[in-house]
């Protein structure tokens, strides 16, 4: 009986992505599996079917050669074909023929497949978390949540039932490969594929555990504390060693790293460790000069004005920063002043504003007038 096309199984079409693969392959491990479907003969075959398609399009190098040659480019990893199966009968076959060695390559292949049975890391995970200034200032713990592959608690990462471990492949005797000698125009030729019934792992799994179905992780959402210091900023990554993807074959769990992200402030731009702060100031307050509250990230300090402050002047109030995240003190706090002209004078204002204009020595001009000079100068500074 020929062989269903491997997409067909998996009800994908062939432009499928990877996710799309795996996706679909949990849905119809899900409804056909032997432990929950009501027609068991028929759900094995189905499961049977389902795993050995997954198999191949899970594979990048393997879904290449099947999309390529279809089921007989996979039978090249048997150990039983020869240059029968590419149909070679003349020159034009002859370029084809180089055309498969370039896709296949020397010994990666086997190279690969020894790797894959091999205890092997779980991939490192990402979590971004917004965070306040004023906890990046003072440091704070913050409770995450996340949902990640892990071992499976019921088979302990072994993929079969009740714990029982994967056998040894009898068609490449547990080394993941196998090799082709054939011969050619040119000679004797050797090649190395990754073993066609165990996908390269050396090892296969008969009795699927029913929990993880014979993939030896379950998804699992986990709580943890994370304990952020204080400095930081966007960008900055706290790494949670062994809490990313659980591992392969026994390998160690990955690590997850938390991405911080400080959200906008109300009042203050950080620049680094430095933070700036917008300040009005009365008219006067600019030219009589004094002191003026301004706050800060942690509490309120004073600033000192000196007698003719101009609009767009910048303080500097030293170690009223961030906290450095490296441990080296605070970073400092720049001020740029305001300076706001009164839009609305009584009359006693006015001609007290007339009589100062007269002491300083200042001519009337059409248009112009002293509080006039005033108005454009703090628009102009506004631009």
């Amino acid at each position: 009986m020929a062989k269903r096309d491997y997409y067909e199984v998996l009800e994908l079409s062939r432009s499928a992505t990877a996710e799309e693969i795996k996706s679909s392959y949990r849905r119809l491990a899900r409804k056909y599996h032997p432990d929950v479907a009501e027609n068991k003969s028929e759900a094995e075959v189905k499961f049977k079917e389902i795993n050995e398609a997954y198999a191949v399009l899970s594979d990048d190098q393997r879904r290449g050669q099947y999309d390529r040659f279809g089921h007989e480019g996979l039978n090249l990893g048997s150990g039983d074909a020869g240059f029968g199966g590419f149909g070679f009968g003349g020159f034009g076959d002859l370029f084809q023929m180089f055309d498969i060695f370039s896709d296949f390559g020397d010994m990666r292949g086997g190279a690969r497949a020894q790797a894959s049975s091999r205890p092997q890391k779980g991939r490192d995970l990402r979590y971004d978390i917004p965070v306040t200034l004023e906890e990046a200032f003072k440091g704070v713990e913050k409770e995450i949540a996340i949902t990640s592959p892990v071992t499976c608690y019921h088979c302990k990462g072994t993929r079969g039932r009740d714990g029982a471990k994967p056998e040894q492949c009898a068609t490449c005797h547990g080394t993941g490969q196998v090799t082709q000698v054939s011969r050619s125009a040119f000679g004797q030729i050797m090649r190395t594929f990754p073993c066609n019934r165990c996908s390269g792992e050396g090892s296969i799994v008969t009795d699927p555990c029913p929990e993880c179905r014979g993939m030896g992780k379950v998804e699992k959402e986990r709580k943890l504390e994370v304990q952020i210091p204080p400095g930081v900023d966007t960008g900055s990554r706290i790494r949670i060693p062994g809490e990313g993807e659980a591992g392969f074959m026994g390998g160690v769990s990955g690590d997850l790293y938390v991405v911080i992200h400080i959200m906008e402030h109300s009042d203050f731009q950080r620049s680094g460790d430095d933070l700036y702060y917008f300040k009005q100031i009365a008219l006067t307050l600019a030219a009589l000069g004094g002191e003026v509250a301004v706050p800060t990230i942690d509490g309120e300090t004073k600033l000192k004005i000196p007698p003719g402050t101009q609009c767009d002047t910048l303080f500097k109030i030293k170690g009223k920063g961030m906290m450095s995240l490296r441990g080296h003190g605070r970073g400092d706090l720049y001020v740029k002043v305001w300076v706001m002209v009164p839009t609305r004078l009584d009359e006693k204002q006015k001609s007290l504003l007339q009589e100062f204009q007269k002491l300083s020595g200042e001519e009337p001009e059409p248009d112009k007038s002293f509080l006039g000079k005033l108005k454009n100068a703090f628009s102009g500074a506004k631009k």
